[in-house]
């Protein structure tokens, strides 16, 4: 059905009616003007109060509803669109789709004035959406929320397929679900996931520094890493500086320097601190004392240097002693 013929069932409808109450309809529902207006505008126009306005449109509405049985054609094509995107939709995408640019807010003022649709208006978690009956609202909200669980229990973004594997529902009710929900978002790569995950949404360098980490599943060289930040499809464009990405992360926990400019994720077992920091943990965790070989094995594990960098850290009196068989301990 082209957009035009929205425009003109909605002129025809409104015929017959008092020219204010034409007026205020349309300048509520945006049907001449591109932006709707509130009642309290209108209500400054004509000197009236919100109150006044909002009686004037409603018994105006209550005229053209008698009249919307001329236009069942209509009624039907939106249920059948509605029916084939699994009952409900996110108002926006639900608007454009049926009246283009040019035609939605006819579109809403369609919908609105019908008996056959309910609008669920936007809360915390979901946006405004349209459903053909109340039980199809719920159906959306039910399969938003095992959504939502199966993120929780996997704990890493998904793709559509994968959430449609064990997801017992149809794709189109899938995508309606999603749409509709504030918690879940699609990132660049095409994967689905929780809005706060920096899988989702990267703040900054360092959210950049540890996806390239991840993605890796090895330590980096920091210039590497500014590299490959480049690379990323969250990337904002323009290359990133080598010096900041090496100043982000050193502030940040998740990163641990296991080498000369080498950096890996603290997540996968590695300690923060310098060689001899990991020397003390080591010891600690023995309780008792190592060969020297015991020692360098256990360092090697976490820290990328040089043999030589150990034992010369194990000859600080200060933090380790060797006994006379050779093995150290903590100081």
């Amino acid at each position: 059905m082209r957009n035009s013929n929205y425009q003109r069932i909605c002129s025809n409808l409104l015929k017959g009616l008092p020219q204010r109450t034409v007026d205020i309809i349309e300048r509520r529902f945006g049907l001449k003007e591109e932006k709707p207006q509130t009642l309290e505008a209108i209500g400054q126009i004509y000197g009236r109060t919100r109150e006044r306005i909002r009686q004037i449109e409603e018994d105006g509405l209550l005229a053209v509803k008698e009249k919307l049985s001329d236009y069942k054609d209509v009624l039907k094509h939106f249920e059948k669109i509605l029916e084939s995107f699994g009952g409900f939709k996110e108002e926006k995408e639900l608007l454009e789709f049926l009246g283009g640019k040019r035609a939605q807010n006819h579109v809403f003022f369609l919908l609105t004035i019908a008996q056959n649709f309910d609008r669920f208006l936007e809360d915390d978690k979901f946006y405004s959406f349209w459903a053909k009956d109340k039980k199809a609202a719920e159906k959306a909200r039910s399969v938003v929320n095992s959504i939502i669980n199966r993120f929780k229990k996997e704990k890493k973004p998904l793709s559509l397929k994968e959430i449609l594997e064990k997801q017992k529902t149809g794709k189109n009710i899938l995508l309606s679900s999603i749409g509709i929900s504030k918690e879940i978002e699609k990132n660049p790569e095409g994967k689905f996931g929780l809005k706060g995950w920096i899988e989702i949404n990267p703040r900054g360098i360092k959210d950049r520094a540890y996806l390239v980490l991840k993605k890796e599943e090895k330590p980096l060289h920091f210039r590497d890493i500014a590299k490959l930040i480049d690379n990323l499809s969250f990337s904002p464009g323009g290359k990133t500086h080598i010096a900041t990405v090496h100043n982000e992360l050193i502030k940040d926990q998740r990163f641990v320097l296991v080498g000369r400019g080498l950096y890996a994720l603290s997540e996968w077992g590695y300690r923060p601190g310098v060689v001899k920091d990991v020397i003390y943990q080591v010891l600690k965790e023995a309780k008792r004392p190592l060969t020297k070989k015991q020692i360098l094995d256990k360092v090697l594990e976490q820290r990328f240097v040089k043999t030589g960098t150990i034992t010369l850290n194990l000859q600080n009196n200060d933090c380790f002693i060797k006994d006379n068989k050779g093995r150290y301990r903590i100081a």
